[in-house]
């Protein structure tokens, strides 16, 4: 069973053993009037009488009408100033400011594939010899890869050459042309108008510096006209790709500046700019991979090599309070309000991104304000006891809890309890078990006895679980 929330429950025991110091400062108690009894374990049930605790082994706690505030504003407790000094109550003021968002992740590097380089035969030709180069092998610009012999090309020189000694402008510009076309890079093209000779063997060169990551070419082949003989990738750049979390990934853009560190060069700090976020998710990690440009002039940084990374970025001005005064409920966050005149109320927010010891408010508080910053468990257990809780707004958008039911036996009613040997709630994932559950009416349990069965519906709040709807089940044979 999900207990009922109270924080510091055993603080509120605490309190309710040590009486004669209360939070709250009383006058004589011959001069106040009592509200209700309350056992302090289980300060949701109140009694109209004194007397023994159903509960536990204890007498019943009276619980006294708070004395009159002040003001016209929202209901709220007074604090002796002495009492907060003795319990170290410390208050942070609600500020607005640009909130910094810093992400560490550890990426991986690996090529640019942007700057990649593919090597192909331009026409049918045979591999008359090759450099003696392999993969992996770094080049630079120009570096020879082969020898090709294009037999093809003989014709389109040979028409070119014929027609020098014509005085055709026109014509000498269309058989160069056609050399262009059979597939002859520029530079042979310039050589044999150079020269005036037949050049039937290329020599294939890199088109850029990097490293070899393919080479399928080797003396004797005969290779087809567009067939891949290289492909080869710079090393001006390389890429970084983190994962990012996806709750972090919000904001992050292309161009935005980064730092990394490479546990192979300890000490140095590198700086590079966010390239791309890209579009899928990893469902399995719940992380996006963000892809980062590092600039390698020197051909120090190795694809494979892993850097972390260090982004910041800032946002929006916005509401900021400690992230230590947040009570987290698990269905709602409140914080405690402080106000003249010592005076204290809890406030449901609405909270947004956490950096470092500050959590953005998005409403619910306002510039200026103080909250309880250390203490504030402590005063919102007593201000639970004396029924005083934030009222839920619009803004929050609640929605009705749900009704969950099982079938039971009644094992005993009494005022506004039942007790109940119940089935498991499945939408709960609560198991069967025997417990007594508050009544939302007295009067569902009209009609009912011991042994009955029935179906409840219960539904679940701060305070507990309370039976909303009671049917009594045919007894069965």
């Amino acid at each position: 069973m999900k207990p009922f929330y109270n924080p510091l429950i055993l603080l509120v025991a605490i309190a309710a053993v040590l009486a004669p110091w209360p939070l709250v400062a009383q006058p004589a108690e011959q001069e106040r009037e009592v509200l209700y009894w309350y056992d302090p374990m289980y300060p949701q049930q109140r009694f109209d009488q004194p007397g023994p605790s159903p509960f536990m082994d204890m007498d019943l706690v009276p619980r006294y009408a708070e004395p009159d505030a002040g003001g016209d504003g929202p209901p709220a407790m007074r604090i002796d100033p002495d009492i907060l000094q003795n319990l170290g109550v410390r208050l942070a003021p609600v500020t607005r400011g640009p909130v910094e968002v810093s992400i560490t992740a550890t990426g991986q590097l690996s090529f640019n594939q942007r700057d990649v380089a593919v090597v192909q035969a331009r026409s049918q030709s045979f591999v008359e010899r090759v450099y003696g180069l392999a993969e992996q092998d770094l080049v630079e610009r120009g570096t020879p890869l082969a020898d090709l012999l294009v037999p093809e090309w003989a014709a389109a020189q040979q028409e070119y050459l014929a027609l020098r000694g014509l005085d055709e402008p026109r014509l000498l510009e269309a058989a160069r042309q056609r050399m262009r076309l059979a597939g002859m890079p520029e530079s042979l093209v310039d050589q044999v108008a150079r020269h005036g000779k037949v050049q039937l063997v290329w020599t294939l060169t890199s088109p850029v510096g990097g490293v070899i990551q393919s080479l399928d070419v080797r003396e004797g082949m005969t290779l087809a006209a567009g067939a891949t003989l290289a492909r080869i990738n710079g090393l001006e750049t390389v890429w970084l790709v983190v994962e990012v979390p996806e709750a972090q990934v919000a904001g992050l853009q292309a161009g935005q500046g980064v730092e990394a560190q490479l546990p192979a060069y300890p000490g140095e700090t590198l700086q590079g700019e966010i390239q791309a976020v890209l579009p899928q998710a990893n469902r399995d990690s719940r992380t996006v991979p963000v892809r980062i440009e590092l600039s390698n002039a020197e051909q120090r940084l190795r694809p494979g090599m892993t850097a972390k990374v260090m982004m910041a970025r800032q946002e929006d001005a916005a509401l900021l309070v400690p992230t230590e005064a947040l009570i987290r409920t698990g269905r709602r966050t409140l914080v405690m309000v402080a106000e003249e005149g010592g005076r204290f109320r809890p406030v449901e927010v609405r909270t947004g991104r956490e950096t470092e010891d500050r959590t953005v408010i998005l409403a619910g508080l306002e510039e200026g304000q103080q909250v309880v910053a250390s203490g504030q468990f402590l005063l919102d257990s007593e201000a639970s006891l004396r029924g005083l809780t934030a009222a839920p707004t619009e803004m929050f958008m609640p929605s009705v809890p749900a009704l969950h039911e099982a079938e039971g036996t009644v094992v005993g009613i009494e005022d506004d309890m039942i007790f109940l040997a119940h089935g498991p709630f499945p939408t709960l994932n609560m198991p069967g078990m025997t417990m007594g559950f508050p009544l939302a009416d007295p009067a569902l349990t009209e009609g009912l006895q011991e042994d009955d069965r029935v179906r409840v519906g219960v539904r679940e709040s701060d305070e507990g679980l309370t039976i909303e709807a009671i049917e009594k089940l045919e007894a069965q044979p």
